[in-house]
């Protein structure tokens, strides 16, 4: 019992990590890009978003897929995608609006 409860602290630590170095990564693109995320409007943040993983499909591929059908074109999705979770989680994180986030929602399971 003990042992789980350590295993779970450590997934919760490594994934809180990850999230600050996305959003890192995602202050430093906005710099290097001069905040030029097509849509993300201003009040556009970095989310993390955990999908089940693709049994047919590279995993980059799918998110691209999935973030395109909210953002309008793969063009728009891989602009705002900032870093893909394929170890510990499957899922990537993107700047999204919230009304992003909603729409993104209700298409996934």
């Amino acid at each position: 019992m003990r042992s789980g409860v350590v295993s779970l602290l450590l997934v919760t630590v490594f994934l809180l990590f990850i999230s600050s170095i996305s959003v890192l990564m995602a202050e430093e693109s906005n710099k290097a890009a001069g905040d030029s995320v097509p849509d993300s409007g201003a009040d556009a943040a970095v989310h993390i978003v955990y999908v089940d993983r693709p049994q047919e499909e590279e995993p980059e591929a799918f998110h691209i897929r999935t973030l395109a059908s909210v953002l309008g074109s793969e063009d728009a999705a891989k602009e705002a995608l900032i870093y893909h979770y394929t170890h510990a989680a499957s899922g990537f994180s993107a700047k999204l609006t919230p009304q992003q986030v909603a729409e993104l929602s209700r298409k996934l399971p």
